[in-house]
C-alpha cells in the first residue's frame, strides 16, 4: 500500500513580487530619515536634562514626592519617553516598509490561483450543479 503525498499548491511565479533596486533604495532613504528624526528627538531629550539643571534653579531645588524634578525625570521620565520613542519608531518603520515594498500576502493573490487546475474547488454552498434550490 503506497500512498502518494499530494504536492502543495503554490501561487504561480507571476504572483511573486520582486522589488527593484530603486524601490529598495527609496525605502532605505526613507527609513534613514525616520531613524535620524527619532535620534534627534532622543538627543534633544538627553541634552535637555543638564541644560535645565544649569539654567533653572527650581529644576534641582523643588521637591515633588521628596525628589527634585530633575531626579524624577532622569529616574522615571526618560525611561518612559525612550519606550514611547522606541514603540513609535518601530511602528512607523514597519508601516513604511510594508507600504513601500511589495509584499505578497493571501489578500493580494486571487483565491482562484490557489486551486489545482485538474480539480475544481469544493462547492461550499452545497449546490449539486442542477441549478435547483
Amino acid at each position: 500500500m503506497t500512498s502518494e503525498i499530494p504536492e502543495p499548491v503554490l501561487p504561480p511565479a507571476s504572483a511573486e513580487i520582486r522589488d527593484t533596486p530603486a524601490e529598495v533604495d527609496a525605502v532605505f532613504r526613507t527609513l534613514r530619515r525616520v531613524a535620524g528624526t527619532y535620534f534627534l528627538l532622543f538627543l534633544l531629550l538627553v541634552a535637555s536634562i543638564p541644560v535645565l539643571a544649569n539654567t533653572l534653579d527650581w529644576w534641582t531645588e523643588a521637591r515633588l514626592f521628596g525628589f527634585s524634578p530633575d531626579f524624577l525625570v532622569v529616574a522615571v521620565g526618560l525611561y518612559a519617553a525612550f519606550t514611547v520613542i522606541g514603540i513609535l519608531a518601530a511602528t512607523l518603520t514597519s508601516s513604511v516598509e510594508s507600504r513601500m515594498l511589495g509584499d505578497v500576502s493571501e489578500d493580494d493573490v486571487p483565491a482562484a490561483q490557489f486551486f489545482d487546475a485538474e480539480e475544481p474547488p469544493a462547492d461550499v454552498f452545497g449546490d449539486d450543479g442542477s441549478g435547483c434550490r
